[in-house]
């Protein structure tokens, strides 16, 4: 098992650094051609952090690890904030702008309420199904490619900056992270899933904890970027649109690509724990996220400290419970 847990650890750093390349690589390229930074973070940098789950759920799901898939999407979703949203929250409350904040949320709540019918309904993951959370995703990116296309002047006036060598650079990056993610995805579903059986742990747990947290390290990593840069709103703006892309893009590309049924590992009271516990908290730590950013236009230290508390006691349920 000492095997698993180093090539596990391994998976982990070349989901981080391949999502870090990847960004980089797309970020300098959307600047070479002129492209708004606001398009840039609302597109780009949102799907780049979002990549490592991508990976790691629709490969889990195509070997038949439809657990992981789930887990791994509700998991990211909890994890990014109750930990991560937390941190910034906790460690530098800040005025965020509702305007910028109103699409995502309202995309993300529309289609946490197609997925709850789903799982709740029906508990199958069809192939419609992932279409159907891919179309979403499809006109969540056309409307904010509108909207940040009318906010956006270009600057005629604007200086060349990139040369030919550094666009060169940009592309290695791109297609290096993307290479890099995809050999983290496998060392990362491959040896969890051999942890968990020689632990006896259930895949979803493992899912919704260990490699939910590890693919969420990239949007880890820019909160406390934007934390030490004294930019926290921005880090808040990527994590909600990581949570919408976790639901329409993760699941629906791995549901499109293998369908999967709702996990059964545990029962409460004769119910699916995962109707129970994760969804409703998926749902109870975005609403105290969002709700008084869009009220009162601005975050909480206490915010972050309930969210905290709230994710500690979620780990220790996963693994106690």
């Amino acid at each position: 098992m000492l095997v698993a847990v180093v090539l596990f650890c391994v998976g982990l750093l070349f989901l981080i650094k391949g999502g870090d390349w990847f960004v980089d690589g797309a970020t300098g390229i959307a600047k070479k051609f002129h492209i708004p930074e606001v398009l840039i973070g609302a597109t780009v940098v949102s799907i780049g952090t979002t990549i490592p789950e991508v990976m790691v759920s629709v490969n889990s799901a195509l070997v038949g690890h439809g657990e992981i898939a789930y887990g791994n999407a509700v998991g990211s979703i909890i994890c990014n904030c109750a930990l991560i949203a937390a941190i910034s929250m906790t460690f530098n409350p800040v005025k965020v702008e509702r305007e910028a904040l109103k699409y995502p949320v309202a995309f993300f709540y529309i289609a946490a309420a197609f997925y709850l019918f789903i799982a709740y309904f029906t508990g199958v993951f069809s192939r419609t199904c992932g279409l159907i959370l891919l179309s979403i995703f499809l006109v969540y990116m056309v409307t904010t490619v509108n909207k940040a296309m009318r906010m956006t002047k270009t600057d005629e006036n604007e200086k060349e900056t990139e040369e030919e060598s550094k666009l060169l650079k940009n592309l290695a990056l791109l297609v290096v992270g993307a290479a890099a993610i995809a050999v983290g995805a496998n060392l990362l579903v491959d040896n969890g899933t051999i942890i968990a059986n020689e632990l006896g742990v259930p895949e979803s747990v493992i899912a919704l904890t260990f490699i939910a947290l590890g693919t969420s390290l990239p949007e880890l990593i820019t909160a406390i970027t934007a934390l030490i840069k004294g930019h926290s709103d921005l880090s808040l703006g990527n994590v909600i649109g990581a949570n919408l892309f976790n639901l329409v893009l993760v699941s629906g590309a791995a549901s499109a690509l293998s369908p999967f049924t709702l996990p059964l590992s545990r029962q409460i009271n004769g119910m699916n724990a995962s109707l129970v516990v994760d969804i409703p908290l998926m749902l109870l730590v975005m609403l105290i996220v969002t709700v008084p950013a869009l009220i009162k236009e601005r975050v909480y230290k206490a915010q972050g400290i309930i969210l905290l508390c709230i994710y500690a006691a979620f780990c220790l349920y996963q693994f106690l419970g």
